[in-house]
């Protein structure tokens, strides 16, 4: 699904931010650039000509800018001295400078249009979206009707059973489908930026002068954090040098997907975590505060995935539990599972392997080292063959060797 163009507002009062904000940011992108031209300051605020050319007139009018000359029918300008005192007054106030923000009442609105509860998915699109990975029909279909739930996921199982990688899969069912994310949004004269270029996965933009460029097309989020979160990144993050706020993990993951990997070993305790986002996974919305305290209502509009090896029951109380709808116990892997994964990482890997050898492999874990067998052995033994293999200055070859020695190396010894 590809979402449909943003048309470029023609006037200020349909940009939805005030006058004198947009003013204000030409200035500091005049002061910081130096001489450009009104297409340059068109390019760096992603808003059109026509309104730039008012916020042109306006500063002019004010003495904050002068004309230097002619550039493809617009004119060149810079500041004047004034102009640079005046520049440097905003900086000192909030150091933001890109394309316009959008209001908050754009950004809700679009949220709500490409919201991730409306993704389609069949037990087709399972079968694609987990083709390279061994999983039996049961927990592909749970997979499914949590997706279409459009709520949050509960992964849990034994270490090294496959569950972050089955949530990072998950981003395969909407690869196709694209959505708008803001450069920044405005809420009472504060800016928030929400477009990330290390999360966010951007694609060709609209060739299209008519086109909003404050809005970046991108594919759908998937943001994963692990042990590094804090209660503090569930909230605005203001930067006291910029003077200016970043959005919190979940609004950079709205419309997408957001993984909390080894849930119960973040920096935040769960029952911290639980008593943040009792709203936001019940009513789908979340609320988030200002430096003033001014706290302001944004969509948590985003399918939730959390992963952990802990015991569940122990990790977080009924309330939580029953808010995620959906619980998966990801588990060891049989035999014949084993045998399949071991078979497939082999040739994604293009490593010849004698099947045969596969059950006495699963025989040395079993018997020797006492381990059950998990999802992620193949891959990881196999690692170990390879590295051995660079080593040695050979290519690598699976035999009973190789294995005995690659289980040597890895496993602890009983």
């Amino acid at each position: 699904m590809t979402s449909s163009t943003i048309l470029q507002p023609k006037s200020i009062e349909e940009l939805g931010v005030r006058r004198s904000l947009l003013e204000d940011l030409a200035l500091k992108t005049l002061y910081l650039l130096g001489e450009i031209s009104l297409h340059e300051l068109v390019h760096h605020m992603g808003i059109g000509l026509a309104i730039v050319e008012q916020l042109f007139q306006r500063l002019l009018k004010d003495q904050l800018c002068q004309v230097t000359g002619m550039d493809r029918g617009v004119h060149r300008i810079t500041t004047t001295s004034g102009g640079k005192t005046r520049a440097l007054e905003l900086l000192m106030q909030s150091q933001y400078v890109g394309p316009a923000p959008v209001s908050l009442d754009d950004y809700v609105a679009r949220i709500h249009a490409q919201s991730v509860r409306d993704i389609v998915v069949t037990p087709k699109d399972l079968n694609r979206a987990f083709e390279d990975l061994v999983l039996d029909t049961e927990t592909l279909n749970q997979l499914g009707t949590a997706v279409v739930s459009g709520r949050a996921l509960f992964l849990h199982g034994p270490t090294g059973t496959g569950k972050t990688t089955i949530a990072t899969t998950l981003t395969r069912l909407f690869e196709n489908d694209t959505v708008w994310i803001p450069h920044a949004v405005e809420v009472d004269g504060q800016i928030i930026t929400v477009y990330d270029s290390v999360l966010h996965q951007s694609l060709e933009q609209p060739k299209s002068h008519t086109h909003d460029s404050r809005w970046v097309l991108c594919r759908r989020p998937r943001v994963l954090v692990g042990g590094e979160m804090t209660i503090k990144m569930l909230d605005m993050q203001y930067n006291p040098g910029t003077r200016f706020y970043t959005g919190p993990v979940q609004m950079k993951a709205n419309n997408g997907l957001l993984i909390i990997d080894d849930f119960g070993r973040q920096r935040v305790s769960p029952e911290e975590l639980l008593n943040r986002w009792v709203v936001p996974l019940d009513r789908r919305i979340d609320f988030l505060t200002l430096a003033g305290g001014k706290k302001i209502e944004i969509p948590f509009d985003l399918f939730v995935v959390f992963a952990t090896n802990l015991d569940p029951a122990k990790l977080v109380d009924e309330a939580f539990l029953r808010r995620i709808q959906t619980k998966i116990k990801v588990d060891f892997v049989t035999p014949e599972q084993f045998r399949e994964i071991f078979r497939r990482a082999c040739l994604k890997l293009n490593i010849e392997c004698d099947a045969s050898l596969l059950d006495d492999l699963a025989g040395i874990i079993d018997q020797e080292y006492k381990e059950p067998l998990r999802a992620c052995y193949p891959r990881d033994i196999l690692q170990q063959i390879i590295w051995e293999a660079r080593y040695l200055q050979k290519e690598p070859h699976v035999d009973r060797e190789s294995i005995a020695q690659a289980c040597r190396n890895y496993f602890l010894t009983p």
